[in-house]
């Protein structure tokens, strides 16, 4: 039995009438840019997510990269961040002109630890960029108490946790912005790039409007140097559609994540595999259905020998990384998330998957555990 690590294909053949539908008619328009269409979907999200603007933009990263621009972050200043995350999350703290400034994740959620922020704010700190890690928020009322206290910006990294939340409000509405990507594996995916800022601020929404275009609200009229980041109207459409859907393939990747952990404790496989915690307070969208697990290395190449896939979110630690030697960061600097790094594996979690598929994921890994 093959069972991929993730199954667009499944997902796309039961809303492909209305997906094929929404895409005709805007090739029937003939208007691809931002539009009509992308202004529906942004009232949608911001709606959604319990903000009161939404800005759509090319990318995840794109939408990183404006809110700092937005805040008037740049040369010369610091953003605090975590290390094990996507790339982009310092990437876009790089490309803007500021420094990335780490600090270590919690061992049980894999996301920002608070308790270790104070220690790294300086007079150049502008922002906390903290990252929402597979599909959970961060302690978001300690975090947004610090940056209170010390008038510092918040983005929110929710690239991989539209629809989760903690005690009732959704990862975008915590910061002063919100940053979510639509890359085809989220769990609201395009048909290629595409993302999304929320905000409460009607200044910031005001002003990223303008940064998207080229700092511009009138043509040929620049008041911001700004960058290229539209989302095209094609994606919106498609985003649209699936944005109904969301709801209904959360519960399913839900749903799935209980499976397992009964399949898991039937299996008796506790200290060998660790399964995902989820934080008081907080609804986990699974993202990822992410675990540790002992000799994790040899279990992939394993799993990958019977027909299942996983992936390593991630390797290598952002301060490790040869692009961020100039840092001055080195080995045992952020044990947890080195740690992490060794450990962790992502299992088929999306909500397509059978219950004959997670057991044939669990026999296998239970097999291979056996065996060594």
């Amino acid at each position: 039995m093959n069972v991929p690590l993730l199954d667009l294909k499944a997902q796309y053949k039961a809303i492909k009438p209305e997906i094929m539908a929404a895409i005709e008619a805007v090739c029937d328009e003939q208007g691809f840019v931002l539009g009509p269409r992308v202004a529906e979907l942004e009232q949608a999200v911001a709606k959604y997510v319990g903000a009161t603007h939404a800005i759509g933009c090319a990318s995840g990263s794109d939408a990183l990269l404006l809110s700092m621009m937005a805040l008037d972050i740049g040369h010369g200043d610091e953003v605090i961040t975590v290390p094990f995350t996507f790339f982009a999350t310092a990437g876009s703290i790089s490309e803007c002109g500021a420094r990335p400034v780490f600090v270590d994740v919690q061992p049980d959620t894999y996301n920002m630890d608070p308790a270790k922020i104070e220690a790294k704010i300086t007079p150049r700190t502008k922002a906390i960029m903290p990252v929402h890690l597979f599909g959970q928020c961060a302690d978001m009322e300690a975090i947004n108490a610090i940056a209170r206290r010390r008038n510092l910006a918040v983005i929110e990294d929710a690239c991989q946790a539209i629809g989760a939340s903690r005690n009732g409000t959704r990862a975008g509405a915590w910061g002063d912005t919100g940053c979510f990507s639509f890359f085809p594996t989220k769990n609201l995916g395009g048909f290629g790039d595409g993302g999304m800022i929320t905000t409460r601020s009607a200044s910031l929404n005001d002003k990223l409007l303008m940064l998207r275009v080229h700092g511009s609200k009138i043509r040929y009229v620049h008041e911001l140097p700004g960058i290229n980041s539209r989302l095209d109207a094609l994606q919106a459409a498609v985003l649209r559609v699936k944005l109904n859907h969301l709801d209904r393939w959360v519960e399913g990747r839900q749903r799935n994540a209980r499976r397992y952990e009964q399949l898991f404790a039937d299996a008796k496989l506790s200290g060998r595999v660790i399964l995902p915690k989820t934080d008081k307070g907080n609804v986990h969208v699974y993202n990822q259905f992410t675990v540790r697990a002992q000799k994790r290395d040899d279990l992939r190449t394993y799993l990958k020998e019977k027909g299942i896939g996983s992936e390593i979110y991630y390797p290598i630690p952002l301060h490790l990384q040869s692009c961020y030697r100039e840092l001055g960061y080195k080995k045992g600097d952020f044990p947890v998330s080195e740690k992490a790094a060794e450990d962790v594996m992502s299992l088929p979690i999306y909500a397509e998957l059978t219950g004959d598929q997670q057991d044939h994921v669990v026999r296998t890994i239970a097999d291979f555990y056996r065996r060594a």
